[in-house]
């Protein structure tokens, strides 16, 4: 590929779609390396429950992106977009294709238009905002709209941590969610000299539920419960941290808590319903913040 004309191709979809074993196939036969596009899959020991590839799949194709941190540090959007940004020159200055595999939502959009800005939160402000959050389930929410007069309809307010990190962001500023996204328009894309070819996946609502309720016993049956003792024992994951608000590992680390109640069956029925919802918030997403060239529908 010229270098005067680099190129990022993509795959994306909803979780349980099936991207994973199409984008090994693509990245074998173009000669490509694989950039992972998930919020979950940066943090080491995380493997089960974020269907994360594995050592054979691996081998096949080299991935980026995976096991970058530990459960008990954060990892924003911005230390992602710096981190995609390297791979995607490394790649190409090897003279190999770039694919960026994933769904995470911010993740994803930087590759098209600026996600991150210039604003500092103070330390005290980040900890006004711990406070609040921890004042109830929708306190941070509704201390934001507060704040947010017009109510900024395109946000998704039922997401507890975007929620609290444009509340940080609002009272650092002293802004609007409406004028930050004004000021982040007006910024350019890292990714902008490059072109992109962007796939979506997509199943059928029925589809897509029953693949997801095979995954959720798939998880289990492989030790799911038991890599979430491990981790709280030996890596610090924790309720109420970026790691630990993953599906499901945050609903185990509950079920955990509340001493197992229901058995196992609650547990996959919690995990199954938490990854349906977020399947719909991702199906909303792809069709408002992403520029789609191409559409499959899988059978």
């Amino acid at each position: 590929m010229p270098a005067t004309d680099p190129e990022i191709f993509v795959i994306t979809g909803t979780t349980a779609v099936g991207k994973t074993e199409l984008a090994l196939r693509w990245a074998e036969e173009n000669n490509a390396e694989i950039i992972s596009c998930d919020s979950t899959t940066v943090y080491r020991g995380l493997d089960i429950g974020t269907a994360k590839p594995t050592v054979a799949e691996r081998a096949r194709v080299p991935h980026h992106g995976l096991d970058l941190v530990e459960p008990s540090e954060k990892f924003s959007v911005g230390d992602y977009v710096e981190f995609a940004v390297r791979a995607v020159e490394d790649i190409l200055a090897r003279g190999r294709r770039v694919l960026v595999s994933g769904g995470s939502g911010f993740y994803l959009k930087s590759f098209y238009s600026p996600v991150t800005d210039e604003i500092v939160v103070a330390p005290e402000v980040r900890e006004r905002v711990e406070k609040i959050a921890a004042a109830g389930d929708n306190f941070a929410a509704e201390f934001l709209r507060k704040i947010n007069p017009d109510g900024a309809p395109d946000f998704d307010w039922q997401n507890p941590r975007r929620v609290v990190r444009a509340l940080e962001r609002c009272l650092a500023s002293g802004k609007t969610i409406a004028e930050l996204r004004d000021e982040m328009r007006a910024r350019t894309s890292p990714f902008a000299r490059y072109r992109k070819h962007t796939l979506l996946l997509r199943r059928t609502r029925e589809d897509l539920n029953e693949r997801i309720s095979m995954r959720v016993a798939a998880m289990i049956s492989a030790g799911l419960v038991d890599e979430v003792k491990g981790l709280v024992a030996r890596r610090g994951l924790r309720e109420g941290t970026p790691a630990g608000n993953a599906i499901g590992y945050r609903e185990t680390l509950a079920w955990l808590k509340a001493g197992e109640q229901g058995g196992i069956d609650a547990l996959a029925d919690a995990i199954a319903l938490a990854t349906r919802q977020l399947a719909a918030r991702q199906r909303k997403w792809f069709r408002t913040q992403i520029p789609i060239d191409e559409v499959r529908d899988l059978l």
